[in-house]
């Protein structure tokens, strides 16, 4: 991993002195207080425990009651077979619906004509269980499915994933402090700040093509691993 910046910072400390009428004045010391202020980098990795995937039905009628009531009808058949494949304790909610009119415009211009109207949704399926990945998708779209907006892997619980990547970048900060303390013939005497940061949990998003019925084998996914990167930056006060 290489080192970014390292700035060597410096503070006066004061000090109060007394006047002669016996009152405080803060003045200016002579003591010289030298920091370092230095930033480590690290990246910590986990397998993904969940996944979630969007899926959906898109309909089109002349009216917009038909379009409704066919996109019902579609969306209730995918959901009972999504429940087949993963059990009644599957996590699964809408996170869209619309129902909208289609217009058709003249190619020479003029006043849209109404043509239809589209009925629209999406449900968000929820997963321990990553090996019926593929068989989700493939279940969805053979039961009615025409839309699969995105499949993401993720940590049910990321937050020792994150306190990993802490660690690590605070070992990384700690030692380049150390090293540059070291070159330089000094000695770390405190920390005197410390600033965490970094990026979310990175989680991996996978196109999945759904595959046709019949005898075609499922839609291979792989869940990969997922990235959290911290960044620890640390200020020490040195002395020679």
């Amino acid at each position: 991993m290489r080192c970014k910046s390292l700035g060597v910072l410096l503070a006066v400390a004061t000090l109060g002195t007394m006047n002669a009428a016996g009152q405080t004045q803060e003045s200016t010391d002579k003591t010289v207080r030298a920091t370092i202020q230095v930033k480590g980098d690290a990246t910590a990795t986990a397998k993904p425990d969940q996944a979630e995937i969007k899926i959906g039905v898109l309909t089109q009628a002349s009216t917009g009651q038909a379009a409704a009531a066919q996109n019902a009808q579609k969306q209730e058949a995918v959901l009972a077979e999504l429940r087949k494949v993963l059990g009644p304790g599957v996590e699964i909610k809408t996170i869209s619906y619309s129902l909208s009119p289609n217009y058709r415009y003249p190619k020479e211009g003029g006043q849209p004509t109404l043509s239809g109207y589209t009925a629209s949704n999406i449900v968000q399926v929820r997963t321990s269980d990553l090996a019926q990945v593929g068989k989700v998708i493939d279940v969805a779209t053979q039961s009615g499915a025409n839309t699969i907006e995105g499949l993401r892997f993720t940590l049910k619980d990321e937050q020792a994933v994150v306190s990993q990547a802490l660690r690590e970048a605070a070992i990384v900060a700690k030692a380049k402090a150390e090293a540059l303390a070291s070159a330089l013939r000094l000695k770390i005497l405190r920390v005197l700040h410390v600033d965490e940061g970094g990026q979310p949990a990175r989680p991996l998003f996978a196109e999945a093509a759904a595959m046709r019925a019949g005898t075609a084998p499922p839609t291979p996914v792989e869940p990969g691993i997922i990235e959290v990167q911290a960044t620890v930056t640390l200020t020490v006060e040195i002395a020679q």
